[in-house]
């Protein structure tokens, strides 16, 4: 394997550099995007709970806030229940928006990662071609191991680039669908929020079975 990453050139050390970065945003981002610590179960039936036995009060929302990504966006429709429908609903949407940010957080450096690392492995090659083309100006074409040696040297920073490429787009496009859904499930949770709250739904909804 060193001797590879030797033969490959300098350019390795970017596509290196880039697959130990692809790496850990991956694990970070698992870790970041478990459901349960997202979009945990029957968050919105215990908020009515506490709503109805009149413990609603700001400490229970502030635990509320920091249990969870759902938890911020709930808390910030709680803080505005006793104004109208529509400054909860706003206020749910601006917390929203920054909670989504944080979900899609790393990615756009997964994607980057995804795009530049194969161009990395061709500009490899290129150079790699360009010396090969250099040896048969000076020596000409009599030595195949030589012109063969210099062609594999050319193409393992090719073949390095798309190994770093392929799984980090196919994660990349993973986690995108995982924010997506989870953001999906967000909206729906704070939606029966505000029509609880709003009494727009009956509370027997809300409870479990």
């Amino acid at each position: 394997m060193f001797q590879l990453i030797q033969a490959g050139g300098w350019l390795m050390v970017p596509i290196l550099l880039c697959s130990v970065v692809a790496m850990a945003i991956v694990i970070e981002r698992f870790w970041a995007l478990r459901p349960r610590v997202i979009l945990p179960d029957n968050l919105v039936t215990r908020i009515w709970q506490l709503h109805s036995r009149r413990q609603l009060d700001n400490a229970r929302i502030d635990e509320i806030r920091d249990g969870s990504a759902l938890g911020r966006m709930l808390a910030a429709g709680l803080i505005n229940r006793f104004h109208s429908r529509e400054v909860m609903k706003e206020a749910i949407q601006d917390t929203g928006r920054q909670v989504v940010a944080g979900l899609e957080r790393h990615l756009d450096a997964l994607g980057t990662i995804a795009a530049v690392t194969p161009l990395l492995g061709l500009l490899g090659t290129v150079l790699g071609m360009i010396d090969v083309f250099g040896v048969i100006v000076q020596a000409g074409v009599g030595n195949p191991e030589v012109l063969a040696g210099g062609i594999s040297k050319a193409l393992i920073t090719t073949a390095a680039g798309l190994s770093v490429a392929i799984p980090t787009l196919m994660f990349h496009r993973y986690f995108n669908a995982r924010v997506n859904k989870l953001v999906i499930g967000m909206e729906e949770q704070a939606l029966r929020l505000i029509e609880v709250m709003k009494g727009e739904r009956e509370a027997a909804e809300t409870r479990t079975p």
